[in-house]
């Protein structure tokens, strides 16, 4: 069965970022930010006894260090300071889980080092380095696209366990990457989202921006909850994915 995750903890001193009080309990794992492109050390604690609370798997939300952009902007970072800072916002978080009686399970890169790392093999291999040589196992969790065997071969190679994730609520370019927000239609109306939900859990295919059919069998699902509707929308999805009718 799909597991739901959502990410979380992105809020920063007074700026508020996301609803996570109510996205919480309607969800399986929470991407925590680590402090790089929102989240500082209150908010991570907050977000951990949340998680804590309802049971909800932490995982690592780790960006480039780039806080003013919130890590949406790409960087020109070496594969050791890559390593250096995805290892770094892993042990912030893990550290605090720890003191909380909890334990981190996974990590899922954020914004541009997320986007970097499906399309360049250069990041990809400095942050799979990270987690391999890291001091207890973590997951790494990242798109699945039609690339999903060659990415899994490379995890394997360095000991490291994946989980795979689809999006519910973006439209996929016939390549399996994301529809650019830039491009009409990239992000699925309510409806849209909800069939397209429904395709991936009977199928485990997405239907592309031009009609074609992409396999992808994810493990998990990427939802977001900023507002009232969009928690409405995941309560649906959480129905659709445990088999109730809409």
């Amino acid at each position: 069965m799909l597991l739901l995750n959502s990410d979380l903890g992105e809020s920063y001193g007074s700026w508020h970022m996301g609803n996570d009080a109510s996205v919480m309990p309607h969800i399986d794992q929470a991407n925590i930010a680590c402090g790089y492109h929102g989240g500082d050390p209150l908010v991570m604690r907050k977000t951990l006894t949340m998680a804590k609370d309802n049971n909800v798997m932490p995982g690592a939300h780790p960006a480039y260090p780039d806080l003013v952009g919130f890590g949406r902007r790409s960087m020109d970072c070496s594969s050791d300071e890559i390593t250096a800072f995805v290892t770094y916002q892993v042990a912030a978080i893990d550290g605090m889980a720890k003191s909380l009686g909890i334990e981190l399970a996974y990590v899922k890169p954020h914004g541009a080092l997320y986007n970097d790392m499906m399309a360049r093999a250069e990041v990809r291999a400095p942050i799979m380095q990270a987690i391999a040589g890291y001091h207890r196992p973590l997951r790494l969790m990242l798109q699945s696209t039609p690339q999903a065997d060659a990415h899994r071969a490379e995890a394997t190679a360095l000991g490291i366990e994946l989980w795979f994730e689809a999006f519910a609520d973006r439209c996929y370019d016939d390549d399996g990457k994301l529809l650019s927000r830039s491009k009409p239609g990239a992000v699925h109306s309510r409806e849209k989202m909800l069939a397209q939900v429904e395709q991936i859990c009977k199928y485990g295919t997405v239907t592309s921006v031009n009609g074609n059919t992409l396999n992808l069998t994810p493990d998990t699902l990427c939802v977001h909850g900023d507002n009232e509707e969009g928690i409405a929308a995941i309560v649906e999805i959480r129905n659709i994915i445990h088999g109730n009718t809409r």
